[in-house]
């Protein structure tokens, strides 16, 4: 049966920059069908006046989508992560002698919650494919804080319902930004799992001092889902999901903000779902390696996610003054993951995004050896070790804008968001059961398997690179450079796009040659940035 198209008139454009990149614009082509067309066309077929815009309007464009979009996904992504850190608070308050979770148990409660989340995120993602996105963003957070009865099937539920909120926001960033502009707005909600690691002990400091008729552990609970409640109606009033979509932006601004991502050559949104784009990640190297890393970097939040205050109440401390000794943590984990994205972005005409992700490696390979080497009565270099390893997740901000910049089709760049995720999971999962309360207090085992899987993953980002260089090494014996003609209209993917460029960066105009096609048989190449081959143009390499 044929299947079944939706057209309707809309316009295929053809990126040209002049050489003094002052002035951009798009011109008419032809004809798409909606069914396998990006939902931007829509926009650029219903603009009729001026296709052109100035570097000053691009720029103030960019400015108002950050305020639109940084300060919610900022608070969005640290609600999430106060919600599922408590554990490690409400522990120091009688959660775990209430609860009795004796031996593994404990360690198991904070595993399961990222079970919940493996299981949650492939259909979160599918149903954020087909649902405003907006809308469903705020109902699973509405509901992600509803129960906290029965701890091992709330943190189950708990993280099966936030599991679409990490990948949804990277889809969004991939959807607002050009590629050299992802890695730092990635780190800025990223990074506020490091900042509310800062306040929440200062909350839960407070809420510490009450002896009410509750356990004070279950004031902590309360007073946290009551505020992700609240801030789910502030998304849904909010929250701007993509270009095409997103309400206050006049006509000429969204027009732009669609035209400028042509050089993505990923498109915006696309609500029908490719099962042949999903599966050609089967056989992806990249897509494993970049799974694989997650995994070996987040290993590490084991210790820190929910041992780090029983470790620090282990020296002598009591549960108040071990509460407030762990914010170091979340203020380097804040600061260093702004200052690596930030890093990344800089210098991503230097090709250096996977040696920056493998280079912050380095201090958690560091961090993971002192606690277990150092003498007992170390205290100070102990939780300096502590401090430090909460730099660990920094390079993940990179590698996040680094994968999904790299893969073209919003199906394919979907799922490859919940396969990184996925790792994300799974190596969050797997830290806390490598910490067993026999080990206490220097968790040497522990902290073993985390320098193990920290070196392996430094080592999996070096392979990342490389797949990607013989890859790109493949595309420039073909005879190919990057074009935008089908950005949006044909919603292809990188494999089927030959002239697709594999990113190992996000300067995605660093070496480029940028084409003016006079008819589509024959693109011509209009200006090459720095005449070099395909394969140098690369950021992050």
């Amino acid at each position: 049966m044929a299947e079944k198209t939706n057209s309707m008139p809309t316009e295929q454009l053809t990126m040209v920059t002049t050489l003094d990149d002052q002035e951009n614009h798009v011109e008419k082509v032809t004809t798409v069908d909606t069914l396998h067309a990006d939902e931007a066309t829509v926009v650029l077929a219903r603009h009729t006046t001026e296709s052109t815009w100035t570097e000053s309007e691009e720029k103030n464009l960019v400015r108002k989508i950050d305020r639109r979009l940084l300060g919610i996904m900022f608070a969005t992504y640290g609600l999430q992560y106060y919600d599922k850190a408590m554990l490690s608070q409400a522990a120091l308050f009688g959660l775990r002698k209430e609860l009795v979770l004796t031996g593994d148990r404990y360690s198991f409660s904070a595993s399961i919650f990222y079970l919940g989340y493996i299981a949650g995120a492939l259909p979160a993602m599918l149903l954020a494919q087909h649902f405003p996105v907006e809308r469903f963003t705020a109902g699973i957070i509405a509901v992600w804080c509803s129960d906290f009865r029965g701890l091992y099937a709330q943190r189950f539920f708990l993280g099966f319902l936030e599991a679409g909120v990490s990948p949804i926001l990277m889809i969004i960033v991939s959807s607002f930004y050009k590629k050299n502009e992802q890695p730092l707005r990635m780190g800025s909600w990223w990074a506020a799992a490091g900042f509310v690691s800062i306040f929440a002990p200062l909350i839960n400091y407070g809420l510490g001092h009450i002896h009410g008729a509750l356990s004070t552990w279950k004031y902590m609970y309360t007073f946290a889902g009551s505020v992700t409640i609240l801030w789910a109606i502030v998304i849904m009033a909010f929250l701007p999901p993509n270009p095409v979509h997103a309400r206050g932006f006049s006509e000429r601004e969204r027009y732009i903000a669609v035209a400028r991502l042509r050089t993505n050559n990923t498109g915006v949104r696309n609500t029908h779902f490719k099962p042949a784009q999903a599966l050609e990640l089967v056989y992806d190297a990249r897509f494993w390696l970049a799974v694989a890393t997650a995994f070996c970097i987040m290993v590490t939040n084991g210790p820190l996610s929910t041992f780090v205050p029983i470790i620090v109440s282990g020296f002598g401390y009591s549960p108040l003054n071990s509460l407030l000794l762990s914010m170091p943590c979340g203020a380097v984990a804040g600061v260093e993951t702004l200052l690596v994205t930030w890093i990344a972005s800089k210098l991503s005409h230097r090709n250096w995004n996977t040696w920056i992700i493998a280079a912050c490696q380095v201090p958690s390979i560091v961090a993971a050896v002192l606690p277990w080497q150092l003498p007992a009565d170390a205290q100070g270099a102990r939780l300096f070790a502590l401090y430090l390893l909460g730099g660990f997740a920094s390079p993940y901000g990179v590698l996040m804008a680094l994968h999904t910049a790299n893969y073209a089709g919003y199906t394919k760049k979907s799922v490859t968001a919940s396969g990184l995720f996925m790792g994300y999971c799974l190596g969050n999962s797997t830290g806390p059961l490598l910490f067993k309360p026999t080990d206490a207090p220097t968790f040497e085992k522990g902290f073993q398997a985390v320098l193990i899987t920290t070196i392996l993953g430094l080592a999996l980002a070096v392979a990342y690179r490389f797949v990607c260089v013989l890859d790109n090494k493949r595309r420039d014996r073909a005879g190919t450079a990057e074009a935008f003609d089908h950005a949006f209209d044909d919603d292809l993917t990188d494999m089927k796009v030959r002239t697709y460029i594999h990113l190992l960066g996000p300067k995605d105009l660093c070496n480029l040659r940028l084409w003016l096609t006079v008819n589509e048989e024959s693109p011509i190449p209009l200006y090459n940035l720095r005449k070099g081959e395909a394969s140098n143009c690369f950021p992050g390499l």
